[in-house]
Parts: structure tokens; sequence; C-alpha cells
């Protein structure tokens, strides 16, 4: 895009303005199917050098609808594996809460304690202290590719697609609001609306 100004001299300059295209122009939809997460989570056992923290870090972005910037702050004092439950800090003004832990979860946070890191973040980098953000982009990178998903993904998909799997089960949309944060129910319903089975009663002959 190019803009033209005319300076104090007269003389034209001419600017040029980089906008950016919306995600859409890159791919073709904004979430994963559960059986395209489950290759995403598996190929994360399969690679890299920390397999037991990376399939427990896209196992709770998932399940939770976590953002990268949540996910990487998650702190063990915010853990009660006894309880089978886990306070999730929202950020962006969402709404904080407890969520319960699933067995695999379960299992799987138990396994990530058991490496023994005296670091109070679930997820440590190669140097101490919680893993960055683009660590944690190239991750889900490289777990795509090796999972031939054949599809451009990002951390934050994670999160639609915790929601679009929820509003797949066909339940009520306060409660998907309440499990991912959302102060307006308006984000929520964005799941709902691409949720396929409400056409369910359309028939053609």
């Amino acid at each position: 895009m190019f803009c033209y100004q005319f300076g104090v001299s007269g003389i034209l300059k001419v600017k040029m303005v980089i906008c950016r295209q919306r995600n859409e122009h890159y791919r073709s939809r904004e979430y994963l199917t559960l059986a395209e997460v489950n290759r995403l989570i598996m190929a994360a056992e399969l690679r890299g050098r920390h397999p037991i923290r990376d399939k427990a870090l896209l196992l709770l972005m998932f399940r939770h609808g976590l953002r990268v910037s949540e996910a990487i702050s998650l702190r063990w004092d915010a853990v009660m594996l006894e309880l089978k439950a886990i306070g999730i800090t929202r950020l962006k003004g969402s709404v904080s809460g407890t969520h319960p832990l699933q067995a695999d979860e379960v299992e799987s946070l138990r396994d990530l304690r058991a490496e023994g890191y005296p670091d109070p973040y679930l997820f440590v980098g190669e140097r101490g202290g919680h893993l960055k953000r683009h660590a944690v982009t190239s991750l889900i990178n490289r777990c795509a590719e090796l999972a031939q998903l054949g599809i451009k993904c990002h951390p934050h998909m994670l999160r639609h697609s915790c929601g679009y799997h929820l509003a797949n089960q066909g339940l009520d949309t306060r409660l998907i609001q309440d499990w991912l944060g959302h102060r307006n129910i308006q984000h929520t319903v964005t799941y709902t609306m691409l949720n396929p089975k409400r056409f369910g009663e359309i028939q053609w002959g």
C-alpha cells in the first residue's frame, strides 16, 4: 500500500505502509479438530529434549483454553494434584477460576514434577525461569510439521480448539464462557457459530 504526501517544498514523497493481513488470509480456519490436537500432542512426545514438559504444556493449553502467556506463567503453587484441580489465572481482562484436572492431566503433571526442576514455574526453559513465547511458537510449529497436519499452526489455535471442541459437544454457552474466562459472551458465541451440528435438522429430501 502506497501513500502520497506533499512536503512544504511541494516535492512529492512516496511512503510505503505495510498492512498486516488478517489471519484468515493465511489459513482456512483458526482451530484444530480433536483428532488433530491429539496428533499434535503425540508429536510432542516423539520430538525434542523435553517430551514430558512439551506434552504437558500442549495438553493443558488445549484442555483449559490457555493463552500462551497464561500457560507459561503457570506455577506449581496453583496445582492441586490431590484435589485434581488447577488454578487458572487469566490475562487480558478475562475471568480467572479453578478447573478440574482429568486423570491423564494429573499423570502428566506428576511425570513433570518427577523431573525435579527447582523452579516455581511448571514449564521451565533451558536457562531456568518460564518458557518464552517464541519457544512455544517454535514447539507448536515443529510438532505440527511432524504430525503432518497440513495447516500452519500458532499457540492461540489451541485456545480456539478448546472453544470449538466444547461447542461441538453442545454444551451450554454460559458454561463455555466460564471455562474460557470470557467477560463478553459474544466472544463465546463465535465458537457455537462454528459448530456444524446446529444445522443437523436441515434435510435435503
